[in-house]
């Protein structure tokens, strides 16, 4: 049970990236891009490139939270990295840009990983 718990919770942190990924790489300088991280329209054409790039490293975290979820009960140490990296790039987007990325993107990734470790 714990390790549904798990998985499903991991699903929900990769959706959430997937997410991230569609609004810096495709939505950043539209009109949700743009509200989503209050940009004005010249600091989101300004920024652009930099956010595509940032898009791209969530698809690769998306990438690796697949990898271990499609390995079953052989992909623990693949989701916990990967879980792993996603807390840590949480809190230094926390630490960094807004508080309120703690706990949009580290917080349930840090509730999958606890889970992932229980079961």
């Amino acid at each position: 049970m714990l390790l549904f718990a798990a998985n499903l919770v991991t699903v929900l942190v990769a959706l959430l990236h997937v997410w991230f990924l569609v609004l810096e790489m495709f939505l950043w300088t539209k009109p949700i891009g743009m509200k989503t991280f209050r940009l004005t329209p010249e600091k989101a054409q300004e920024t652009k490139v930099l956010a595509a790039n940032q898009g791209l490293y969530n698809g690769f975290l998306v990438a690796g939270l697949v990898w271990g979820l499609t390995l079953g009960a052989g992909g623990f140490a693949v989701k916990a990295f990967f879980l792993g990296c996603v807390v840590v790039a949480g809190v230094f987007g926390a630490a960094t840009v807004s508080s309120k990325i703690l706990f949009v993107q580290a917080v349930p990734a840090v509730v999958a990983l606890v889970l992932l470790l229980a079961a």
